[in-house]
C-alpha cells in the first residue's frame, strides 16, 4: 500500500531548488509533498507528485540523479500526541523510522505524514490492526 517517492540529489547552491521545481512545473507535474535535507555541498529533495513516472523521466532527462522509493502515507490523528501515539506503536514493535515529513494537503480526517520505515509490511499491518489509516497512491494523487 506504499506511495512512490522520488529522492533527487541536488547541489547545495543558489537556485538549484528553483531549477528542479521549475522543470517539474513546466512539465505539468504537481508537487503534493516535498522535503529538503541538506549538507554543506549537496541536498536530497524528497518529492511526492501527481505523476511519479513522468517526474522521474523529466528529472533524468535533465541529468538529475533520481531514486524511486516506496514510503507510507499515514493519516495520523490530528490531536496533541497523535504522532507520538503512532510512533509508540512502532517503537513497541521495534520498527525504526528512517525519516518522516509532514504532508500538507488535507485528508479530511487527520494530519498526513510521509514515513520511511525499516519494515514496511510489518508497519502496514501494525497500523491497520490499530485503526491507523494509510493512503494509497491513488488517494494521494487525488488530494
Amino acid at each position: 500500500m506504499g506511495v512512490k517517492q522520488l529522492s533527487v540529489f541536488i547541489e547545495n547552491t543558489k537556485g538549484s531548488l528553483f531549477r528542479l521545481t521549475d522543470s517539474l512545473g513546466k512539465a505539468g507535474i504537481d508537487l503534493a509533498a516535498l522535503s529538503l535535507a541538506d549538507t554543506e555541498n549537496y541536498g536530497i529533495v524528497r518529492i511526492i507528485t501527481n505523476n511519479t513516472d513522468k517526474a522521474f523521466d523529466v528529472l533524468r532527462a535533465e541529468s538529475y540523479t533520481v531514486k524511486l522509493t516506496e514510503v507510507l502515507a499515514v493519516c495520523v490523528p490530528d490531536v496533541p500526541g497523535g504522532l507520538a501515539q503512532v510512533l509508540s506503536l512502532l517503537e513497541g514493535a521495534g520498527i525504526m523510522v528512517e525519516y518522516l515529513y509532514s504532508f500538507v494537503r488535507n485528508s479530511g480526517t487527520g494530519a498526513l505524514i510521509i514515513m520511511r520505515v525499516s519494515a514496511a509490511e510489518q508497519t502496514e499491518k501494525l497500523l491497520d490492526d490499530n485503526g491507523i489509516r494509510m493512503l494509497t497512491q491513488e488517494e494521494v494523487n487525488a488530494l
